[in-house]
């Protein structure tokens, strides 16, 4: 079984490196720490690579050991948590040259790129997906592996608000607040702390925001100006495209970063019926039914109407 596999390639390994998705969101981080403090449980050592997170996230353990970089020539192994492909994965040169690799993941769009894949689309949450994994092994959760497992399932549940959430969520979550989590800090930390710059890019985005296609759809961006304007650092515009999800009727919601000149990150979000993973797979992103993201060439308008163009076919 892949998971008796997984543990003997953690077990055999002497260096490991842990790292995810760009970008970063509490999932992500919150899944590299939780992983680097198991791995410390089984008596090993790893580096986790992470060159620009959220200071939203400085709560969680150990996270002041976070490396930008390695000096390690080659990784006995490589594990990689909630990325969907190795493009989107900081620190891939590592994972390209160790020796053995590993995916953790929760995204349906996964293609599979490690040495041993463990992944479950099912899962609401990459973090959920490690709290079942430490049961199969028998592997006590403590109470700072817990914090790091909770700050995951509720970011990408959204606080629990998402239809992904099964049964098993709300049991895990019950024992981690046997553990000692405080899961209502952890929600406040990651959820409902905002930074000013994040603020102050929300005012912009809602003040850009059109209503698009009968109401069905939000469209709104922020630009590397706005970013220079507020002194946004990484992670700042993170929650914009939840804006327009908000919004009544509202079915698609678009959100578009710019990353350097003619290039930028949409996101996507929906609420009942569109899948806008697949909307991403056509320009070579993806993600979940409901949350999705990819980057794309061009100028605002022209990856705007290509965006629209491909959610009208959806609608």
């Amino acid at each position: 079984m892949t998971l008796d596999e997984i543990l003997i390639e953690i077990k055999n390994a002497e260096t490991i490196v842990i790292s995810a998705h760009e970008s970063p969101d509490g999932d992500a981080i919150g899944s590299c720490m939780a992983m680097k403090l198991i791995l410390e449980k089984l008596g090993k050592n790893p580096d986790v690579i992470i060159p620009e997170y959220s200071r939203l996230f400085n709560f969680l353990p150990e996270i002041d050991e976070v490396k930008k970089d390695s000096d390690v020539e080659c990784y006995d192994l490589a594990i990689s948590l909630d990325c969907a492909n190795l493009a989107r994965l900081v620190g891939k040169e590592y994972f390209e040259k160790a020796k053995k690799t590993i995916v953790i993941d929760h995204h349906g769009s996964n293609n599979m790129y490690g040495d041993l894949n463990y992944v479950n689309p099912a899962s609401p949450a990459c973090c959920e997906i490690l709290a079942g994994m430490l049961e199969y092994y028998n592997i006590e959760i403590s109470k700072d592996i817990g914090t790091c497992i909770m700050t995951g399932i509720i970011t990408d549940t959204g606080g629990f608000r998402h239809p992904t959430i099964t049964a098993e969520t709300f049991d895990f979550t019950a024992e981690l607040i046997r553990k000692g989590v405080n899961v209502s800090d952890i929600y406040k930390k990651a959820l409902r702390t905002q930074t000013k710059a994040n603020f102050l890019l929300s005012k912009r985005a809602i003040e850009r925001m059109e209503i698009l296609e009968d109401g069905k759809v939000t469209f709104t961006y922020i630009d590397l100006k706005d970013e220079e304007e507020v002194n946004a650092e990484p992670g700042d515009h993170e929650g914009l495209v939840e804006l327009g999800r908000n919004i009544e009727d509202v079915e698609v919601s678009v959100f578009i970063r710019e990353k350097e000149e003619n290039t930028y990150r949409i996101s996507l979000r929906s609420g009942n019926y569109v899948n806008v993973s697949d909307v991403c797979l056509v320009f070579g992103g993806g993600g979940h039914q409901r949350a999705a993201g990819a980057t794309i060439q061009g100028t605002l308008e022209e990856v705007k109407e290509k965006v629209l163009k491909e959610i009208r076919k959806v609608l």
